[in-house]
């Protein structure tokens, strides 16, 4: 009897650490989970991002652009990874942090469409590939005007009016690299007493909602007035001057 529990416990504290757990296991925990009768604000976030986010159109946007599998083992379908990537940005998580937190919240798997029944979840050096990929092609920006498209065409998203914000994003000023230079696109500037060196970014933000429709970026000596033209917003754009917290103030 001793063995046997000792050999018990090893076996939960292998499904643990590598997340394989048995059948039955897995559905209790599934059922228990749909049971609970209180919402937690994941919970009522994902539920308000599944609903929102128009998915069926995102993924027929990316779907040209996605491996066929025609070679090798066949990828993890478009709309997962498309979801893992959305996970991945909202709660700004790593890749190896999301495999985790996957393994850990029946939320996020619910969200994703995982059962740990049928398939694992998938490795962090998928989902990095899928980043890659994604960087790879610019489709973050198709993504992000797909989004947009779609705010506009519920009436959420009026481009009336445009405040204009800009943040620093640092660079490591160092020669010591390979090339014994710095990135030639980056660029010094001062703000206040301070000198920093790296890009900035120039975002568009609709006056009425409050809702981000537009970001460029360029080097960090670029004023922000010179990138007014490419924010949509017509008459009603107004240029804005950033505080030191990072917030933009209406001029």
């Amino acid at each position: 009897m001793v063995g046997s529990r000792v050999g018990w416990r090893d076996n939960l504290t292998l499904a643990e650490s590598t997340g394989c757990y048995p059948v039955a296991h897995r559905i209790f925990s599934q059922a228990e989970y749909a049971g609970k009768k209180m919402q937690t604000r994941r919970d009522k976030f994902l539920a308000e991002m599944e609903q929102v986010v128009p998915w069926a159109r995102l993924v027929d946007r990316l779907r040209p652009f996605y491996p066929k599998g025609e070679r090798g083992r066949p990828p993890v379908g478009l709309e997962r990874m498309l979801r893992l990537y959305f996970l991945q940005q909202w709660y700004g998580l790593a890749d190896e942090a999301l495999e985790d937190a996957l393994y850990d919240s029946q939320a996020l798997r619910g969200f994703a469409g995982i059962d740990l029944s049928v398939a694992a979840v998938p490795e962090a050096t998928t989902v990095l590939n899928f980043r890659h990929w994604l960087e790879q092609h610019e489709l973050t920006k198709v993504l992000f005007d797909e989004i947009g498209a779609m705010l506009e065409e519920r009436g959420l998203l009026m481009r009336q009016g445009t405040i204009i914000d800009a943040t620093i994003i640092a660079a490591p000023p160092s020669t010591k690299n390979k090339s014994k230079t710095r990135d030639p696109e980056m660029h010094q500037t001062k703000k206040g007493n301070q000198w920093h060196f790296g890009m900035k970014a120039h975002i568009g933000v609709d006056v009425a909602s409050g809702v981000v429709h537009t970001v460029t970026g360029t080097a960090a000596n670029e004023a922000d007035i010179n990138q007014a033209g490419c924010l949509p917003g017509g008459g009603g754009l107004r240029r804005c001057r950033l505080h030191r917290s990072g917030q933009a103030a209406r001029t």
